[in-house]
């Protein structure tokens, strides 16, 4: 990943006792999770540029260097070495880290004069294009510049736009101010720390935004987002910042009714609204809409037990765990790091023996007997994941091999795309999205393979050429299906 100053004015070679760092002779930094190179391209009369060059190898974030857990959500192929992350903000903490606190013993009163300074971010986790970049930066009194998003494969147009974005910013300021806006809006932007993120995590937040995150129109979302949206975290910090001032009621009303698709949902594109063109209109999270759902099909089923399958952190499990109805509950999903957040986000450990949910490791496209017996299963966007060709060895493993009572499936509906600004897919995990026939087609002629019976929700607002945001299925199964279907994929 690389990251670029340029620093145009009287003697812009100065620029190299700023950073600390000689423009004559490159110069390399080891970090905990690899190089970083710091050299200087352009060094005229009129302009000198620095630029920081992070080389992550990714074999280290699988062995569990950097922060990561063998076995979790780093595995050999990743984008971690390639995007603007955390291990940025790391580096940049290292590398200028007296730059960022404003000290130049040579030139002191140049570190605290603002300068013509520019900044070049590349490869930057940005979907929806200029929104975000123009809310973050815009209000800093940057000038903001960002180019085209790029196909993820020309070969591909089906698999749409690449997620990241090459960002020019350029603005009149002390260069350690510089710096520290990039300390912390990175993480706004990629929200995927490579360490744990605790308490410590405010006192850094406070030090690097004095001076400019308190009066920032948009603090509240930086704040969530800097924190992966741990709550307490965001209310301790927005409580301590400017003693809180409207930024805890913003970030509350927030968690109620999530983002407006100006704000967060064009840019992520996970916020729908029904009626986006009213002031004071309530927008409703879809996750959350997408989960109560989810349960609502699973409680009218009547089912006593049920299996999240690809729980992720645990969010439908939150829900389930409450339901005095379920007396066995379970979650699975294929990380072991999104177990271990899922178990400490319920407090598993501290909840009664009879509320208390199993959570283990396993694949949905691998039989695995203890899928079996349970009387609801849900697969709450996780078909989606998956190439399109091991659909059929999901439908095998569930429908023919656990073949549970009900099975609940959400997944996003293309189509709706539109809507957010999105001429891709809304996650970059994504390998494919359907629109709502194909969806359709694909549940109907599983149902009919296995002997179920499929009927369709829509989840959240509809539009009435687009459809929703999100489609669900509900597979309830048949006790009279011929014997010899069960169980047996289709020809």
């Amino acid at each position: 990943m690389l990251f670029t100053i340029t620093y145009t004015g009287e003697n812009p070679a100065d620029l190299g006792y700023l950073l600390h760092k000689n423009p004559a002779r490159p110069q390399t930094v080891e970090l905990s999770f690899g190089r970083a190179h710091v050299v200087y391209p352009e060094t005229g009369p009129h302009r000198c540029t620095a630029a920081l060059l992070l080389d992550i190898d990714p074999l280290d974030l699988v062995r569990g260097r950097g922060g990561a857990k063998p076995g979790g959500i780093f595995d050999y192929v990743n984008d971690r070495q390639y995007v603007w992350s955390s291990f940025m903000s790391s580096a940049i903490s290292t590398v200028y880290g007296t730059a960022m606190a404003g000290r130049c013993v040579q030139k002191q009163e140049l570190a605290d004069t603002p300068l013509d300074l520019s900044a070049g971010l590349f490869m930057l986790p940005c979907r929806g294009g200029a929104p975000l970049p123009e809310l973050l930066f815009g209000p800093l009194g940057y000038e903001v510049r960002v180019e085209e998003t790029a196909p993820l494969d020309e070969r591909f147009a089906e698999w749409g736009d690449s997620p990241y974005i090459n960002l020019s910013i350029r603005g009149k300021m002390r260069l350690g101010d510089l710096l520290n806006h990039m300390y912390v809006l990175i993480p706004v932007f990629d929200r995927q720390k490579h360490y744990w993120v605790g308490e410590d995590e405010i006192d850094k937040l406070l030090n690097h935004g004095k001076g400019w995150l308190e009066d920032h129109p948009a603090k509240a979302l930086i704040v969530r987002r800097y924190f992966k949206n741990l709550r307490s975290l965001a209310h301790t910090a927005l409580d301590r910042l400017d003693n809180g001032e409207g930024a805890l009621e913003e970030v509350l009303r927030v968690e109620e009714n999530g983002d407006p698709p100006g704000v967060e949902g064009i840019a992520a594109g996970l916020r729908i609204t029904d009626t986006p063109d009213q002031e004071n209109t309530t927008y409703p999270r879809l996750n959350t809409l997408r989960l109560e759902a989810v349960l609502a099909a699973i409680k009218k089923s009547g089912a006593e037990s049920v299996i999240d399958l690809g729980c992720g952190e645990g969010n439908l499990l939150r829900l389930l765990v409450k339901e005095k109805s379920l007396t066995r509950v379970t979650g699975v999903d294929v990380s072991r790091t999104a177990l271990d957040h899922a178990r400490d986000k319920l407090n598993v450990d501290r909840l009664p023996d009879s509320r208390r949910p199993s959570l283990f490791q396993s694949s949905v496209t691998c039989r695995d007997k203890r899928f079996r017996g349970y009387d609801a299963a849900a697969l709450v966007e996780v078909m989606e994941h998956l190439d399109e060709n091991r659909l059929d060895t999901l439908a095998a493993v569930i429908f023919g091999d656990a073949r549970p009572g009900t099975v609940v499936i959400s997944t996003p509906n293309i189509e709706y795309n539109e809507l957010y600004g999105i001429s891709g897919f809304r996650h970059g995990d994504h390998r494919f999205e359907w629109n709502r026939a194909r969806f359709r087609a694909w549940a109907e002629e599983t149902a009919r393979c296995y002997g179920y019976e499929v009927s369709f929700e829509d989840i959240g607002g509809a539009d009435e050429k687009l459809g929703a945001p999100t489609q669900m299925g509900v597979f309830v199964k048949r006790d009279d299906m011929p014997r010899i279907l069960r169980g047996a994929p289709c020809a």
